[in-house]
């Protein structure tokens, strides 16, 4: 070891101790628990008091409100606002996003338009000189979007048939690696950014040479910026963490940095449970800490990561459904040598659950196997029937895929923790695309000719599956075609005038990045396609000839009830649509990945989107992600899950969204009845998808 000896202390060395790698330090130094819940403790009386806090004075102002407040001064950076806290008690894990609990603050580098809206509609004004700077003398990321999109993608956009573009707000899906700051210390890694720096250059000039040296001194300069926030609030953050509290503290400086210079759609915190563990038990052993003391971290650490806010439009909030910003923690799963990643601090964030209620935030992901020890498999089961505030993913789909050190990005997207990022692309409305196959480019609600070149479905007879999903693979180019057109010019746009430089800070130099597209409305498409081919679909026309609804007559087979029929046209669209994307060149070599994935969007997606041959009504909500059809699955929760199963993970690799409501009462009669069905399910559901 080196100078750092204090501060590592009693872990086992490794390849860790010379170079940048958390995953060899976890994998050395954990500890797997497969004990039962027994030794948790609840909240302590300082707990009670700052929750109690921000519900009293802040978060009930804030409901009233729908925003709490807004700094319209202060362009948003690592280091722009003076140290704050939520009351005079608030000294377990301190950092605020502003100087004040709940004040959002704004981020115009990625564009105005939305900053300003934003502003007026939390009730105050944009102050006149940051505004006169962002439209007359800054280019922003929007305005550099607009500049570059072409006429279809502007079409595609108005339409709706591509809603959620990161064209105007921060991309978000990247995690950065925010163990590193404990482990490590700023200093450190700061020296090992400039020597990447440093590494290239020789070769002579490129393009790739010197966006290569410009990032590197944006990530130096976002960590020298880290080091003066947290100095604001009396650390000294240069060195490693010497103790549970400091590596809880740093690792939080560092995710709070992000979320102080960024506004992305999605800005989880990764998977630290493990990472923690080791300092917590190191402490225990010592007599350093009680389980009481290690608790009230944790959970001091999630009061911060509840009172997270962005400043966003009405519109906004609509498309995501409220103002989720993802802060998703990954956790449990298996290392590849076959030990479970299920550590007692596992059990302490889902306790968080009950000392101080559900709540969305952190987006706990539990990532599961049958194998996982039965004390933690039970704990979350009864934690998920008492708060309904914990996801589930398959563990082996994720280790296979991404390794054992993966965290999900947003809710379903996994990744490989400090050496992979995401240009996130929001989803292209594949039920819509159907429509618009069957009327030759015309949008259904507006009647607007929206793309230029293809031949309706004509005649008045019942329409020809063989025709039908012809034209929907035609106009499938087209649109795919357009939205990758559209992501490409975006994060051309967002590497140039809204570079996350503190979360790539914290990313290895040479990184693996994914384009991460997506669907809407699958099920729609595949019932709609089903009732073509299997019963007897007659269009119905309006005065100009565009089909604006459906009359079908005779059973058809749904997606969603474990009938191969409609689960396979649901395997082909997803398929199709992942080739088509496979085809097309991606900014920076990304990877193209594809989600099926509507969590919170599907209400927005269904306001913009007409009749279907299903029987879908125009207007109505879009069932979440990859969901049966509202009403459509008949045979029960494990024919649901085993139809999703049948959708290629390959062709998905940004995550399937099934989501499930099941009430207690229906699990059993007791609450341990309860418990051992939920985990039966929850078995047998992953079991039979990883097949």
């Amino acid at each position: 070891m080196t100078m750092h000896d204090s501060a590592w202390e009693g872990f086992k060395e490794g390849p860790w101790t010379e170079e940048i790698n958390v995953r060899d330090f976890i994998q050395r130094n954990y500890n797997p628990y497969d004990g039962d819940a027994e030794f948790l403790a609840g909240p302590t009386e300082k707990t009670k008091k700052l929750w109690e806090t921000l519900e009293d004075k802040y978060l009930s102002v804030e409901r009233e409100r729908r925003v709490y407040d807004v700094d319209t001064e202060t362009p948003a950076d690592i280091d722009a606002f003076p140290a704050g806290y939520i009351s005079e008690d608030d000294d377990v894990i301190v950092g605020l996003q502003t100087d004040v609990p709940l004040k959002r603050a704004m981020m115009p580098f990625g564009g105005w338009r939305m900053v300003e809206t934003a502003i007026k509609e939390a009730g105050k004004e944009p102050d006149p000189k940051v505004k006169e700077i962002f439209t007359r003398y800054r280019k922003t990321h929007n305005d550099a979007v607009f500049d570059i999109y072409t006429p279809r993608i502007r079409a595609a956009r108005s339409s709706h048939i591509i809603t959620g573009l990161p064209d105007a707000y921060g991309r978000g899906r990247i995690i950065g690696d925010y163990r590193r700051v404990a482990l490590y210390g700023v200093d450190r890694l700061i020296e090992d950014k400039e020597a990447q720096k440093h590494a290239v250059g020789s070769e002579g000039f490129s393009e790739h040479w010197a966006r290569y040296r410009e990032e590197h001194a944006e990530q130096i300069k976002a960590l020298k910026k880290l080091k003066t926030m947290a100095e604001a609030y009396g650390f000294d953050i240069s060195g490693p963490a010497r103790n549970a509290k400091e590596a809880v503290q740093w690792t939080y400086f560092a995710y709070l940095g992000a979320v102080k210079s960024q506004d992305g759609a999605a800005m989880s915190i990764g998977r630290l449970s493990s990472f923690f563990d080791i300092y917590f038990e190191r402490d225990l052993a010592a007599g350093v800490i009680s389980e009481e003391d290690a608790q009230e971290i944790i959970d001091a650490l999630v009061i911060k990561l509840r009172i997270v806010r962005f400043l966003r439009t009405i519109d906004y909030d609509q498309i995501f459904s409220g103002d989720p910003y993802w802060a998703t923690w990954s956790d449990a799963g298996f290392s590849v040598d076959g030990r479970p990643q299920v550590t007692k601090t596992s059990f302490r964030l889902l306790q968080t659950l009950r000392n101080l209620g559900p709540a969305p935030e952190p987006n706990i992901t539990i990532f599961w196997d049958e194998e996982l020890p039965e004390g933690y498999k039970e704990f979350c089961a009864a934690i998920s029937i008492e708060t309904s505030s914990i996801q589930y993913e398959s563990d082996k789909q994720i280790r296979d895929q991404w390794g054992d050190d993966a965290a999900i990005a947003c809710c379903v997207s996994p990744m490989k923790v400090g050496k992979q990022m995401q240009f996130f692309g929001a989803r292209v409305n594949a039920a819509k695309t159907l429509l618009y196959a069957m009327n030759g480019g015309r949008d259904e609600v507006s009647g607007k000719q929206v793309v230029e070149g293809y031949t309706p479905v004509e005649g008045d007879g019942p329409l020809d599956f063989d025709e039908v999903w012809g034209k929907y693979e035609d106009m499938l180019d087209w649109v795919v075609g357009t939205y990758v057109e559209a992501l490409n010019i975006i994060h051309y746009c967002h590497d140039k005038y809204a570079y996350e430089a503190i979360e790539m800070a914290l990313h290895d130099s040479e990184i693996i990045r994914t384009m991460g597209c997506g669907i809407a409305g699958l099920s729609i498409v595949a019932d709609s396609l089903s009732a073509i081919k299997y019963a007897k679909v007659t269009p119905v026309r309006d005065e100009t000839g565009l089909i604006v609804d459906y009359q079908t007559e005779g059973d058809f087979p749904r997606y969603g009830n474990d009938d191969d029929r409609a689960d396979d046209i649901a395997a082909t669209i997803v398929h199709t649509i992942m080739e088509k994307i496979r085809a097309i060149p991606m900014y920076r070599d990304a990877i193209p990945t594809q989600s099926v994935l509507t969590i919170t969007s599907n209400v927005v997606y269904g306001k913009a989107t007409g009749s279907f041959p299903c029987g879908h009504k125009a207007g109505t909500p879009f069932a979440p992600g990859a969901n049966p059809e509202n009403g459509a699955d008949n045979h029960g929760m494990i024919a649901s899950m085993l139809s999703v199963g049948k959708l290629d993970y390959h062709d998905a690799l940004d995550g399937i969204s099934l989501t499930n409501t099941i009430t207690p009462s229906g699990l059993g009669r007791t609450k341990d009845e309860q418990v051992d069905n939920l985990v039966g399910i929850l078995d047998a559901g992953f079991i039979m998808e990883d097949a």
